[in-house]
């Protein structure tokens, strides 16, 4: 068991120093683009917000899920516990937003010209930043009941509606109020999973028949995989996917852990899952995201 649990420390750890490298790598190239004065895309902006919004997912869930299975206990106290879910909700919730957001756009980028899509286009672009900001905001008061839910580990046994899942312990209350809460947070991220899945069945269907139309070319093939927004489409494709597996996954394990006699081994399992989005997530995008190194040269050459 000795050797399982170590196997198993090491393997957390990894997922984060992965994770962590590959969004701060997406990060600092964004910074230089815009140290250097470079216009940026439209899905660039998306793309700024998704990664910060991975890299504090790590820091406030991977962090403090890899000290406890360490065996490190009450590493946290009340206020702590509350701070640290409450910026794990924000950003799970800003994560599933911003690739929403993200396939939307895209969705309506690669759409034909004579598409009534295609007269939303220059407006989307315009409002895509304040729409990413407007998600965080969404976000902070979406989970605005989390820090009163949220406590230290509570260990007193006559404590009632208090449960204690790993660093923290979680108000469990059966009444209505919570129930038509949980409702609505349930809602919006159906409603941003239907966008998504809605946004992936047209670009597949706009890549299918563009690829139809243009097999008669020599090397079609070949233009299909060259063409930078082919290329962008099927890396948002991936992400929607690998997104979509992780979350639904993840919240079928959450439900089955409750009525579980082995939560830890769940608990474990939603860990890894819960983490395959934000360590994927830059490697697929760097697909699309090609930093050169006479980029990071001119930004050092200026200073």
């Amino acid at each position: 068991m000795a050797s399982e649990n170590l196997a198993m420390e090491i393997f957390l750890f990894s997922q984060i120093m992965v994770g962590m490298i590959g969004n701060s790598s997406i990060l600092l190239y964004y910074i230089i683009l815009i140290s250097t004065g470079k216009l940026l895309r439209a899905t660039d902006r998306i793309i700024e917000h998704l990664v910060f919004a991975n890299c504090l997912y790590i820091i406030s869930k991977g962090i403090p899920q890899t000290l406890s299975y360490y065996g490190i206990k009450d590493f946290l106290d009340d206020i702590g516990c509350k701070l640290i879910n409450y910026i794990y909700r924000i950003t799970r919730g800003q994560s599933l937003y911003a690739m929403c957001l993200l396939s939307c756009f895209q969705a309506i980028t690669i759409s034909p010209s004579n598409s009534r899509w295609m007269m939303l286009k220059h407006r989307a672009t315009k409002y895509l930043g304040p729409s990413c900001s407007v998600g965080w905001l969404v976000q902070l008061f979406l989970n605005i009941m989390t820090p009163i839910e949220v406590s230290r580990p509570m260990y007193i046994k006559n404590v009632t509606n208090w449960k204690i899942y790993e660093y923290c312990s979680w108000f469990a209350s059966g009444n209505v109020g919570t129930g038509l809460y949980m409702f609505l947070l349930c809602s919006s991220d159906g409603l941003c999973l239907g966008l998504m899945a809605c946004s992936s069945v047209s670009m597949v269907s706009i890549l299918h028949r563009h690829k139809k139309q243009v097999k008669y070319i020599h090397s079609s093939q070949y233009l299909l995989s060259a063409s930078p927004e082919n290329r962008a489409t099927q890396s948002i494709l991936i992400l929607v996917f690998t997104f979509v597996i992780s979350y639904s996954f993840s919240s079928i394990m959450v439900i089955f852990m409750a009525f579980s006699k082995y939560p830890m081994l769940l608990q474990i399992c939603v860990t890894f899952l819960e983490s395959c989005f934000p360590i994927v997530c830059p490697f697929v995008l760097m697909r699309t995201i090609k930093p050169s190194f006479s980029l990071i040269l001119s930004c050092f050459c200026k200073r």
